[in-house]
């Protein structure tokens, strides 16, 4: 039974946050590191960032980047396409054999809404929303996810929208998702955006549990890197909305 767990999300190939938010981690005595997925997509390392993941052995699970960059490149949008002409054989390899979703004890991982790895769980789409983005209601959270999809398990983990957030699903079930490691702040579209995302700073994010009682104990950590490094390679593969996202964790004004 896990007791005290690291996890990692959406790293979106910036290298340098995920080394940051590792050596983070060091410091806190986790039994586990677990990592929900969306590892490699974007304009940054993600070669580099499967590699370093491939030699650690953290229980991971793929998420939707993972199974759009392994697919044909005509359906591919411009980061899925960088990273699949990056990756190698072996790091390809790797990610095919990352499974939807993982159990560990009564700790269940899950990209998006469990089953569902497009859907936000803990967020809802809404126009009148700043970024047409606000916190999901319990009654639309309840509404994304069975009682039996989630049956048994005390911890329940997505990443996919990049805000870190707790939310009780009971009195028995706390759903986490950590926040992004890599990429703070996002939209559906660089040129011409209906939807966003902003963490309103650019620290690489993630999220510490443990057990504490019949619950857990949850902290949501923001950790410091060289995001200006990230923000430069951005802007010298031509994605200037995500060197700015990279920089100062908010989108680039709408145009």
């Amino acid at each position: 039974m896990l007791h005290r767990l690291a996890i990692v999300s959406d790293i979106h190939g910036n290298l340098p946050a995920l080394e940051a938010v590792l050596a983070d981690i060091a410091g806190h005595d986790v039994d586990v590191v677990v990592d929900l997925g969306d590892i490699a997509s974007g304009p940054l390392w993600p070669r580099e960032t499967v590699a370093l993941l491939a030699t650690r052995g953290f229980p991971t699970i793929a998420g939707n980047h993972e199974r759009q960059l392994l697919g044909p490149r005509a359906a591919m949008g411009p980061s899925d396409a960088f990273a699949a002409a990056e990756l190698g054989t072996d790091e390809r390899a790797w990610l095919a054999a990352l499974p939807a979703a993982l159990r560990q004890g009564d700790v269940l991982l899950s990209h998006g809404c469990p089953g569902d790895d497009l859907t936000m769980w803990l967020e809802t789409l809404d126009a009148a929303a700043p970024g047409g983005v606000r916190a999901a209601t319990a009654d639309e959270i309840a509404a994304r996810a069975s009682a039996e999809t989630i049956a048994g398990a005390s911890l329940v983990l997505c990443g996919h929208s990049h805000v870190p957030r707790v939310v009780a699903w009971d009195e028995r079930t706390t759903i986490v998702n950590p926040g992004s490691v890599g990429l703070p702040a996002w939209t559906d579209d660089d040129e011409a955006p209906t939807i966003g995302v902003e963490n309103a700073s650019p620290h690489a994010r993630y999220a510490i549990a443990e057990r504490a009682g019949a619950g857990w104990q949850v902290s949501l950590r923001a950790v410091a890197y060289d995001w200006r490094a990230a923000a430069r390679r951005a802007e010298a593969n031509r994605r200037p909305a995500w060197a700015h996202a990279l920089a100062t964790g908010r989108n680039l004004p709408r145009r």
